[in-house]
């Protein structure tokens, strides 16, 4: 039976640290080479995009399948599955962002960009504490545990009330604060942050949207890190997930943009997901204190997810169709 991976032991030795780290940065410097003129996203650069994100993933899978065996490729595979729901949420609230700062089109991609800079920063501090506080103690996944199952009755709370599809965007704390803090233009500026104008630096609101973004990840990061640590304890494979499914969002933005506004039900199925993963992570912390408790094993794990994803899907899709008027009447 698969269990969890030992904290102690991992996958990760330093010259594959070493690797994925410089690849993750050629990668980001390739996105931020193709940003650097601004310009509008058409489909076919999208699609294109997101299927090489999507193809190096389901590589990286078959190289530890090969050198590592099933378990950890399987671990890595259903951890990747997990972020990469929880990161179509990530850029739902990219879209409300972006529409709600009346973002260019030509920007918009600059602007995901930083956000996904900024999430990787933010997922690789937290895994670092997530190690660390798994390194402390089996304790730290009822931590864990408890953190999912908060955050899945607020995700599960805001779908039923709608709340979480309400928000004005104006009123973020993070941009209130950067407003009293600096002068703001009252237009783009390009893809500048920064500009002089009247003698004095302006924010543009390109760095309003951006810092806005930046908040968002801090939440995202708190969702997503322990989500994945129920999957796998080994730091480098929930580095590796969250690296894999951030990488891709700027391109699936631009395919899934349309999609998104129609997966009415999606946040229910991750407060499932949520909520089933952190039944995992006190299951696993029972089982470390009474032996005869059970555990999740890994090929479940990754099918309760697969068919809650469906089903939310398809939930979806029949609620717009029903919301549809009937022409024919």
């Amino acid at each position: 039976m698969l269990v969890l991976a030992s904290a102690d032991v991992s996958v990760g030795s330093p010259w594959m640290w070493g690797i994925s780290i410089a690849v993750l940065l050629a990668l980001l410097a390739l996105d931020f080479a193709i940003t650097r003129k601004p310009h509008e996203v058409g489909m076919r650069e999208a699609l294109g995009w997101s299927v090489f994100y999507i193809a190096l993933p389901l590589l990286f899978a078959l190289l530890l399948w090969g050198g590592y065996g099933g378990g950890p490729a399987l671990d890595f595979f259903t951890g990747y599955v997990v972020e990469k729901s929880l990161s179509v949420d990530n850029l739902f609230v990219f879209m409300l962002l972006l529409a709600g700062f009346s973002v260019p089109s030509e920007l918009q991609q600059r602007v995901l960009l930083y956000g996904i800079v900024g999430a990787l920063v933010l997922r690789g501090i937290f895994i670092a504490l997530g190690a660390a506080l798994l390194q402390a103690g089996t304790w730290a996944f009822l931590v864990f545990g408890l953190i999912l199952f908060v955050t899945a009755v607020k995700i599960l709370r805001e779908a039923l009330s709608g709340a979480a599809f309400d928000r004005d965007v104006s009123e973020m704390r993070s941009v209130r604060l950067l407003r009293r803090l600096m002068p703001v233009t009252d237009d783009y500026r390009g893809a500048k942050l920064v500009v002089s104008e009247a003698g004095r630096r302006a924010l543009t609101p390109l760095a309003v949207v951006v810092v806005a973004v930046f908040a968002t990840d801090v939440v995202f990061a708190v969702d997503s890190v322990p989500a994945v640590y129920g999957i796998t304890a080994d730091p480098y494979l929930v580095f590796t997930t969250n690296a894999f499914a951030l990488l891709g969002l700027r391109a699936l933005y631009f395919v899934l943009h349309t999609a998104l506004a129609k997966l009415v039900h999606l946040n229910h199925g991750l407060a499932i997901i949520l909520g089933f993963i952190g039944v995992k992570l006190v299951l696993h912390w029972a089982h470390g204190i009474w032996p005869q408790v059970p555990e999740i094993p890994t090929p479940i794990s990754l099918a309760v997810i697969v068919l809650v994803l469906a089903a939310v899907t398809l939930t979806s899709l029949r609620a717009r169709r029903s919301a549809q008027p009937d022409l024919g009447s």
